[in-house]
């Protein structure tokens, strides 16, 4: 599944201290707000994110993985597996999303891929084709730092917003706690994620994932919903875990308050010139909570413009051949009619002119005989 084409030219100033930040409508992808988008970032254990709906997708959750030393020798947050256990993939997923274990997330990679390596390869085809991301690379699936492990604010909102759609995703992903029942480790394990968790209130969140190392800073990824509208915040770098917070807060107020749904309906017309454009079903978009401007170009994209000059959403439409037929035709019948009428005056005016020089020649013979 290719992202649809979204875009924000301009956007408003909003007190962000993150580096960068990215506010999508979770169900159009609309972009309502963007601060260094497209930016080269270390995304930290959000890349859990993507493991986590690669192997949903890729692997069957039942499955049985053996941990492997490899993975036990994982550094920072773990869920402390044994080399030899035997895990089911769904538990590995929970351990790898709400604890943010690293020994759970190499244990998923080399389950589905056999080692890192392979697993790095395949996701990152996973993500461009399969997603629709340009500007990530990962090469493990946990975020411990590595100069060739980056991506975007933009491409993480994408993936989280695709990822969200899953529901086993969407249930792991909001999760407060958990009962792990380990070889080595009996335990609660809860959200890292002080706004799931309930510890920063704010209702509409719906779930998240956090993210730190030494280069990356504080890094967070958050859906929420309040019953019209459901968005995805990802904020990067922020040089406080307090910070990421505020500024995921600032982003949710802003979206539900400036921005509603509404529909294009099938059949709908939208010219440009002579040429008609059409959705051909019906289609959700995002606007400003004051209404938008609609245009379409002569390739059928519609943008879909706010009150302010920023560009939400664009939507492809579909030409209107039937239409673009029927003008085709009015033009060529046009020309014909029109080089008719031509040949007809170039006629009239020809046989004036013989009508004339006969009238002259007649006149002098007149002439001489009187």
């Amino acid at each position: 599944m290719i992202q649809p084409k979204v875009l924000a030219e301009e956007t408003p100033q909003l007190n962000i201290k993150s580096e960068a930040a990215v506010l999508l409508d979770t169900e159009t992808n609309a972009v309502l707000y963007t601060k260094n988008a497209d930016a080269k970032m270390y995304p930290a254990s959000l890349t859990k994110i993507a493991t986590a709906i690669y192997a949903i997708e890729k692997g069957d959750l039942n499955s049985i993985a053996v941990v492997s030393a490899n993975a036990v020798r994982q550094d920072g947050t773990r869920v402390y597996l044994v080399e030899g256990e035997q895990v089911p993939l769904k538990k590995l997923i929970q351990g790898m999303l709400i604890n943010s274990g690293n020994d759970a997330a190499v244990a998923v990679a080399e389950h589905l891929d056999g080692s890192v390596e392979n697993f790095s390869k395949n996701i990152n085809e996973y993500l461009k084709t399969k997603i629709g991301v340009n500007h990530t690379h990962f090469s493990n699936p946990s975020g411990l730092f590595d100069e060739n492990h980056y991506t975007t604010a933009m491409d993480l909102a994408l993936i989280t917003n695709y990822a969200v759609k899953n529901p086993v995703f969407a249930e792991i992903f909001g999760a407060k706690e958990l009962v792990w029942t380990g070889q080595a480790w009996n335990t609660t394990i809860k959200s890292h994620h002080r706004m799931v968790t309930g510890e920063f209130p704010y209702p509409e969140v719906t779930g998240g994932k956090t993210g730190y190392t030494s280069m990356s800073k504080q890094t967070l990824a958050t859906t929420a919903d309040n019953g019209n509208l459901k968005l995805t915040a990802v904020v990067l770098k922020s040089d406080q875990k307090q910070e990421k917070y505020d500024d995921t807060s600032v982003l949710f107020d802003f979206g539900f308050k400036d921005f509603q749904h509404t529909t294009l309906s099938k059949g709908q017309i939208f010219k440009n010139g002579t040429k008609e454009f059409y959705p051909e079903k019906d289609i959700l978009i995002t606007e400003g909570i004051n209404g938008s401007t609609k245009k379409v170009n002569s390739d059928g994209v519609l943008s879909v413009v706010g009150n302010n000059g920023q560009v939400i959403q664009t939507v492809q439409l579909k030409l209107n051949e039937h239409q673009t037929e029927n003008v085709a035709k009015m033009e060529s019948t046009k020309q014909k009619q029109d080089v008719s009428l031509k040949d007809k005056y170039l006629f009239i005016g020809i046989l004036i002119f013989f009508i004339a020089a006969l009238g002259v020649v007649v006149g002098r013979k007149w002439t001489r005989k009187l």
